[in-house]
């Protein structure tokens, strides 16, 4: 086994060192290994800590040794996202704003990793403060996708993606603001879920947009999705939007095959998606058709209403958030400013990447006095509708499928001029976040060029297992989730 380890599930992995025909130590020494092989090419990784890697295994085998496991994950290698806080690292959130500091406290999905006996390892490369679809946007350095090293990873998970995908790591967590895991597993042939809106604790994660943002489990298969969320979902009392709601073991979910009702937006296929793209997207749904689920086409607000709802949104939440980034308070401070105005505008200036600068200003914009019921508050009503009329589809229906990106990863550098291309890849995500429904990314083909094609699954608020189960059942049929980039 030792020879092919990053090529193992983490289910796979925990049977391993539950039978002890590995230890947790030898694990991470392989993983290690091949994160320093391929780190410097691919760069998925801000930062890792290899030694810190192997306390934390070595504790693992003692409580092993002691039978006193702490479940499935105990001993098993979790990249975390650069912008969630851990206790002890530095927390950059991908840009040179936040240089420097460390966090003193570990966010609510670290707390529960460490309960859970995971193994943290390396701070995962993002677009600046997640806003981003490429990771082409990190102030540090651009990651490239494992599948082509002349293509983005997607974003603004990007960095987490590619551990996984690249055999660095099995499991990493990213965040979701409107296709943040999704886009990039898509692209980089994993699979990512965004759970429902207060499934999993924000506490101690950098805000975006606070109404959008929602972290999740990233991982080579649907089993090591519902083991990872598990883990990280649940109430926290130090986020009043976390749901209450009892958490469920996902993964004695998976098996439950139901005769799902499918429902089909009839615009998905509309001009401007990749000709591979629908092909292997119209072959998942005959798939689940001949399969005893009933497929229906339906139809959902035009995608140009959720796009403008959702980056007005995300903008004017933005410019709130990112206040506190002012030189004073925190982030970085100019040198060469002589006053308080200064301080601001300068401090700002050199701290903020053009992206992030971007959308501060759109923010101001739509949030201000002239503006605010023309922008902002028509973005809510849009928002509203497009939330009912996700509920009026799930009235009959039990998921709602569609491509989850309009192409497959597109080379680095093609879209990075272009704000308007690079928005309108999260096309098929963003009304998701805006109704603040559960949606998973899976494989469902390839296209010519060996490139990865992702199919996404929406299901109703908090139905995870459902979700997981379907998602499961196409994975269980095909074997996209099992094939690795040439590294």
């Amino acid at each position: 086994m030792a020879d092919d380890l990053h090529h193992k599930t983490a289910w796979e992995l925990s049977a391993a060192l539950e039978s002890r025909s590995l230890s947790a130590v030898e694990l991470m020494k392989s993983l290690i290994a091949r994160t320093e092989a391929l780190d410097s090419s691919l760069h998925p990784f801000i930062a890792y800590d290899g030694d810190y890697a192997i306390r934390q295994a070595e504790e693992s085998d003692r409580r092993r040794k002691e039978s006193k496991s702490l479940g499935p994950l105990d001993g098993i290698p979790v990249a975390i996202k650069d912008n969630m806080s851990v206790r002890g690292w530095p927390l950059t959130c991908g840009s040179r704003m936040l240089e420097g500091y460390v966090s003193p406290w570990d966010c609510h999905v670290v707390s529960r990793l460490r309960e859970a006996g995971a193994v943290l390892f390396g701070r995962t490369n993002m677009d600046e403060f997640a806003m981003g679809s490429s990771t082409e946007n990190s102030a540090f350095f651009t990651t490239a996708n494992p599948w082509d090293r002349s293509r983005v990873p997607g974003g603004s998970s990007g960095g987490s993606a590619c551990a996984v995908a690249s055999g660095m790591v099995p499991l990493a967590i990213g965040t979701d603001t409107g296709g943040s895991i999704r886009q990039p597993a898509a692209l980089c042939g994993i699979a990512g879920l965004k759970p429902s809106y207060g499934r999993v604790s924000r506490s101690g994660i950098t805000a975006f947009a606070s109404s959008l943002d929602q972290a999740g489990p990233m991982a080579r298969c649907v089993r090591d999705v519902a083991i990872l969320l598990r883990a990280i979902a649940g109430r926290d009392r130090h986020d009043s939007t976390s749901s209450p709601l009892p958490v469920a073991n996902y993964a004695d979910a998976l098996g439950r095959k139901r005769n799902w009702t499918i429902a089909v937006p009839e615009e998905i296929f509309s001009a401007g998606i990749d000709g591979a793209v629908e092909g292997a997207v119209r072959k998942a749904i005959e798939f689940y058709g001949a399969n005893g689920c009933t497929i229906k086409s339906v139809r959902l607000p035009d995608s140009a209403v959720a796009i403008g709802a959702y980056y007005v949104t995300a903008t004017a939440e933005a410019f709130s958030n990112l206040s506190r980034f002012d030189g004073i308070r925190y982030g970085h401070r100019s040198k060469s400013a002589k006053d308080t105005l200064e301080i601001y505008a300068k401090s700002r200036g050199e701290g903020f990447g053009e992206e992030v600068k971007r959308r501060i200003m759109l923010g101001a914009f739509v949030l201000s006095g002239g503006y605010y019921d023309a922008y902002y508050g028509r973005a809510q009503k849009a928002r509203n509708f497009i939330g009912r009329a996700f509920d009026a589809i799930f009235e009959s229906s039990d998921l709602v499928l569609t491509p989850t990106s309009p192409t497959t990863a597109f080379p680095i550098g093609e879209k990075s001029n272009d704000p308007l291309a690079m928005y309108l890849s999260d096309i098929y995500t963003v009304s998701i976040n805006l109704a603040r429904l559960p949606a998973i990314s899976i494989g469902c083909g390839f296209s010519q060029q060996n490139l990865p094609i992702g199919l996404q699954l929406i299901g109703k608020p908090f139905g995870e297992e459902d979700l997981l189960a379907a998602a499961h059942f196409f994975e269980s049929h095909h074997d996209f989730h099992s094939k690795h980039p040439a590294l």
